[in-house]
């Protein structure tokens, strides 16, 4: 069980949720733009490093 691989998965998943929520703001009308740009550099970053953390992981049994 590593940590860091679980950790890197709860990252990637919270960066799409981040992402889905930046395209849905995004479909609304009259939303403003402020929300989208945090939501979606929040997502874009968290999903980065889920994925940098999952990459870098070196499977030794």
């Amino acid at each position: 069980m590593n940590i860091k691989r679980i950790f890197g998965a709860a990252l990637t998943v919270l960066g799409v949720g981040f992402l889905i929520y930046t395209a849905i703001l995004f479909s609304g009308t009259g939303s403003p733009v402020k929300p989208m740009i945090i939501y979606g550099v929040l997502g874009f970053v968290f999903f980065l490093s889920g994925m940098g953390l999952i990459r870098t992981m070196n499977d030794a049994a």
